[in-house]
């Protein structure tokens, strides 16, 4: 199983009474004009249908918004919400105003680029509930500006721990799932730094949780050329950062579990 080591906090909802089985699912929308209906429509297709679909369009210079109204509007699907801030906060503001407005007990976020096999949720939180685990995640395949699969599938352990979390780059964003019984808000807010996601799930861990992996190919991951985490340099910095400022690590201790984490990370590319 992969339980915390220590007693789960109540859940904090900030007045929002959780439904039992509901999915809420958070995407961060800026710039995503040309992908977001395809991501929309890969929502719609799941085989598990409690769910909500929270949007949080975040003051884009595009048609995101024009093209999610028209898509609600056309659609008449109630379980899609769209969000809406009059600034640009940025991934990290933009999922946590998201994971705030969830009614949902468990918590997927998806990228507006990304796309899900439509057995997806139902398969994910399946074995949430196996494993009575708070945090679970799944394996992926790398899909081109098309959504096409390239045939490089990510496969991914049976448990993940802090310390080997450190030292690896299989957590991917669109993968995970949360009991948000056993995490609260509070704990799944992500703080404002880049790689948001990854100092989440290391924060999370830290804590004493160990996430569970789902080895099955569940995901399309699009890599369009111009995207941030194309760019392997910005994505070395950004690591680094993240385990002298965010960890607090020494630099003899980043640069021991940097080099575990360079090498994987190609080795996941190739």
């Amino acid at each position: 199983m992969c339980l915390r080591t220590k007693a789960c906090g109540p859940l904090k909802g900030i007045g929002i009474i959780m439904e039992q089985d509901m999915i809420s699912i958070v995407v961060p929308v800026y710039r995503a004009e040309k992908y977001i209906e395809e991501t929309m429509d890969c929502v719609r297709a799941q085989t598990y249908t409690d769910w909500e679909l929270l949007l949080i369009e975040d003051c884009g210079p595009d048609q995101s918004r024009q093209r999610i109204e028209e898509y609600i509007q056309r659609t008449g699907d109630d379980r899609i919400r769209l969000l809406t801030h009059p600034t640009n906060l940025g991934a990290a503001r933009a999922r946590n105003l998201g994971v705030n407005e969830a009614r949902g007990r468990y918590l997927a976020y998806l990228d507006a680029d990304d796309l899900w096999a439509p057995d997806k949720l139902k398969k994910e939180l399946a074995f949430m509930k196996e494993r009575q685990a708070a945090f679970v995640f799944t394996g992926y395949e790398f899909a081109d500006e098309n959504g096409k699969g390239t045939g490089k599938v990510v496969r991914v352990p049976d448990t993940i721990t802090y310390k080997e979390a450190l030292k690896n780059t299989t957590i991917f964003t669109s993968t995970v799932m949360f009991d948000m019984e056993q995490l609260s808000k509070e704990q799944l807010q992500m703080p404002q730094i880049k790689s948001e996601d990854t100092a989440l799930w290391w924060r999370i861990l830290r804590q004493g949780y160990v996430a569970c992996g789902l080895d099955e190919n569940l995901v399309k991951y699009r890599r369009a050329g111009k995207s941030l985490s194309s760019n392997k340099l910005e994505a070395l910095r950004r690591i680094w950062n993240l385990y002298r400022k965010a960890e607090g690590m020494s630099v003899i201790n980043s640069a021991w579990h940097f080099c575990f984490w360079a090498v994987r990370a190609v080795q996941r590319r190739i």
